[in-house]
């Protein structure tokens, strides 16, 4: 295909920008491993202030984060994207919001991470990720509701350590090899209550527990999803 009809995608990063290098990374080694030679993705990236983002959140206000993402996503759209990334899951909860104030498609990382969990024949599988993402709905809730996935997260101590950690460490580039350990008796913890597979469901986790430190399979949602916009991008 000729780099004129590849789509451009759109992100939505800085949530944090660690993740964020890291789905600049995926997108454009995925486009040059399809297309080779110097072909990289076609990409416009609103990168936003993670800390104005981060208090709204832990201070329940939703719909103020909406309203900055959506903006957001509006100078994206302007800027010539043909589809939307939410480079993060957290803010997948206000990603129906998002979606009202545009035109162009949200390629949503639940319904990626879904379609190769059912690829796969994952039918229980644990969920790890902020606090939110782990206790509210709008991920958990879209797996059950509209794959038939069951879902089990850990115990509300587990949720705390995995969260903080999240947020206190891996947010701020630091990787502790205390905190990976704490992260696969969890992930144990969850292979004794059923879980066939384990969603890496932050994008930051992705920086401290890979493949190589469990036998349990591991589902990076940040992977799952850069694949997924190659894929999009790629197609007519």
């Amino acid at each position: 295909m000729s780099h004129l009809m590849m789509k451009t995608i759109g992100m939505l990063g800085g949530m944090s920008w660690e993740s964020t290098v890291t789905y600049y990374k995926a997108l454009n080694e995925g486009v040059r491993s399809r297309l080779g030679g110097l072909h990289s993705a076609k990409i416009c990236l609103h990168s936003v202030d993670f800390d104005e983002i981060e208090q709204l959140q832990h201070s329940g206000q939703w719909h103020e984060t909406a309203a900055i993402l959506s903006k957001a996503a509006q100078s994206v759209e302007a800027g010539g994207a043909d589809f939307l990334m939410i480079c993060t899951n957290t803010m997948h909860k206000v990603s129906d919001e998002i979606a009202k104030n545009i035109t162009i498609p949200i390629l949503h990382i639940t319904d990626a991470t879904a379609k190769k969990l059912m690829r796969d024949n994952i039918e229980c599988v644990g969920l790890l990720g902020t606090k939110f993402t782990m206790e509210q709905d709008f991920f958990k809730g879209r797996l059950v509701d509209k794959y038939n996935i069951k879902v089990v997260v850990p115990e509300p101590a587990e949720r705390k350590l995995v969260h903080d950690v999240i947020f206190k460490e891996l947010c701020l580039s630091q990787l502790h090899d205390a905190s990976r350990n704490e992260y696969l008796k969890i992930i144990d913890n969850l292979q004794a209550k059923g879980a066939q597979a384990i969603i890496l469901g932050c994008t930051e986790i992705g920086l401290l527990v890979h493949q190589q430190h469990t036998t349990v399979p591991l589902y990076d949602t940040l992977e799952i999803h850069a694949a997924a916009a190659v894929k999009l991008a790629m197609s007519a």
